[in-house]
């Protein structure tokens, strides 16, 4: 069924106009209706302003404002545009970097909201409603009523969105989508997540995980509530107070739930799922989210900005502490050589992944290998098992080449995040002069913990090349906007810089070392 998400909108509107789509804590909620109603009027002003088919409007918003967001989304969309989400918390640099690299005509942004010009336009949504909810100009004293504005008509193979990807590795890349990939799946009898009249997420406007729940609350069931900026205790107010049946979030926030203990607090007994994404979620803290949400399910949900819909998912099983799940809805997973040969069962390899949508591809880019015959590079390492779960080994980036062995960053993490006192623990590898890189850990901690007693605990979970020679304890990892924890930057706090730079003074590879990060 090839379909707009505009249609899925006009469609919404029309069945169920009073009907509750998006909540921002502290906010009017936002119902179907108005959503149709006032996307057109931006859709108006915009195609006033001459934006026509096939132009790119950036649109710089924050969490506050994801109704205001989800208004200009849908009205850059309805005027035949490409709409291209970006966070109000980027750097003026990575804002005119992507605007620049996308060409965008101009930007629709929140109020307040700083936003380079360098020759374009610049308008909030309140500067483009001066047409009426139908497309009609107001009309003059006396004058005749002019007719209504007809806006284009978007096609399902038409550009819909320009999503930036993190950058950590290097420049952010603009990935494409058409509408058919957005609408994939939606628009059936039986909508997502039935089981909840409400669903609760903090994830950051300008993310893939961001744009998912965009789409929940254009197709999904519940209303989507999410708070205009997350700490611990006001997340778990919000779940009570709407008794979500419904949570997303990633582990870093998960992380964060836990260590200010507000299940002691908050009656989270409403939860039935509890969805993680953006990042592998550690068996340790997966098992202590089974306490805290006592009848929930634990799911994991791995896939990429590149990758989506394609996805697997995980409900948390104690026998399959590691794997991050099967392929669902009619997608696959593959592991292959770097030649791109299928490896067999039980192998390592390169993780490939597809689905029914059609696939998404970098703007103005030819993908360097990331997108082959409908597939999909994920740029991480793993193996399927006998009844093709995935398990992922590393990034590909982030594998330690230590001597003679390749160590697994996540299997660092995952022993590191057991011990008790660790909160949050991130692997990586730094120059060694014998063996070309070392691994490094840094931990934040609730209770001391030197590196002598981490090796100590580690030394029977872990081979001897997969032992920790630096511990760094820090009191935050520096993370991305999507919640991926930034190992670049991490070393470049640590003093560490990349392959071939020295080691810094004071933190040679001794059984017993530990370097303590600058406050």
């Amino acid at each position: 069924m090839n379909l707009t998400v505009t249609h899925l909108l006009g469609e919404r509107a029309l069945a169920d106009p009073d009907g509750v789509a998006l909540i921002v804590q502290g906010s009017a909620p936002l119902t179907y209706g108005q959503w149709h109603e006032r996307s057109t009027a931006v859709a108006n002003g915009l195609v006033e302003r001459g934006v026509t088919r096939g132009d790119r409007v950036g649109l710089v918003f924050g969490n506050a404002d994801w109704a205001d967001y989800a208004v200009a989304f849908f009205g850059v969309l309805k005027a035949g545009a490409a709409a291209v989400p970006l966070s109000d918390r980027l750097s003026a640099a990575d804002l005119r970097f992507m605007l620049g690299h996308c060409g965008a005509a101009g930007v629709v942004h929140a109020e307040g909201a700083k936003v380079p010009g360098d020759g374009r336009w610049t308008v909030t949504p309140g500067g483009l409603h001066a047409q009426t909810s139908h497309g009609s100009a107001a009309p003059a004293p006396g004058g005749p009523v002019p007719a209504p504005r007809e806006l284009p008509e978007p096609a399902p193979g038409d550009l819909a969105q320009i999503l930036y990807t993190s950058g950590t590795t290097g420049r952010p890349k603009g990935v494409s989508a058409t509408h058919a990939n957005l609408a994939h799946g939606c628009g059936a009898r039986r909508r997502p997540f039935a089981h909840s009249r409400h669903l609760v997420h903090a994830f950051p406007i300008g993310t893939n995980a961001g744009q998912t729940m965009l789409v929940n609350a254009l197709d999904a069931c519940p209303a989507v509530v999410s708070p205009p900026r997350f700490t611990p205790g006001r997340f778990a107010a919000l779940i009570e107070e709407y008794r979500a049946g419904t949570v997303f979030l990633v582990p870093a926030m998960a992380i964060e739930l836990l260590n200010a203990g507000v299940a002691e607090r908050h009656d989270l007994s409403s939860v039935l799922l509890l969805g993680s994404a953006a990042a592998p979620l550690p068996a340790a803290v997966a098992e202590a989210l089974t306490r805290a949400f006592p009848n929930a399910a634990i799911a994991n949900y791995y896939t990429s900005t590149e990758a989506a819909p394609a996805q697997t998912i995980m409900m948390y099983d104690p026998e399959r502490p590691g794997s991050v799940g099967r392929a669902v809805a009619g997608g696959r997973v593959r592991i292959a050589s770097p030649g791109g040969e299928p490896l067999p069962q039980g192998e390592t390899g390169e993780v490939w992944m597809r689905s029914p949508a059609a696939p998404r591809s970098y703007y103005g880019d030819s993908g360097g290998g990331t997108f082959r015959d409908g597939w999909i590079r994920m740029g991480d390492l793993g193996r399927l098992d006998a009844d093709g779960y995935l398990y992922l080994v590393d990034r590909e980036g982030d594998v330690v080449k230590s001597g003679a062995y390749k160590v697994s960053t996540i299997r660092v993490e995952e022993a590191v995040f057991e011990h008790p006192a660790v909160v949050e623990a991130a692997a990586f590898g730094v120059p060694h002069p014998v063996l070309g890189t070392a691994v490094a850990v840094a931990v934040v901690v609730r209770a001391p913990l030197t590196a002598a007693e981490l090796r100590l605990f580690l030394a029977d979970r872990l081979a001897p090349q997969e032992l920790p020679a630096h511990v760094a304890e820090v009191a935050v990892l520096p993370r991305n906007a999507g919640g991926k924890v930034d190992k670049r930057a991490l070393r470049g706090s640590l003093g560490f810089g990349g392959a071939g730079s020295p080691v810094p003074a004071g933190s040679a590879a001794s059984p017993g070392s530990a370097e303590r990060a600058p406050a």
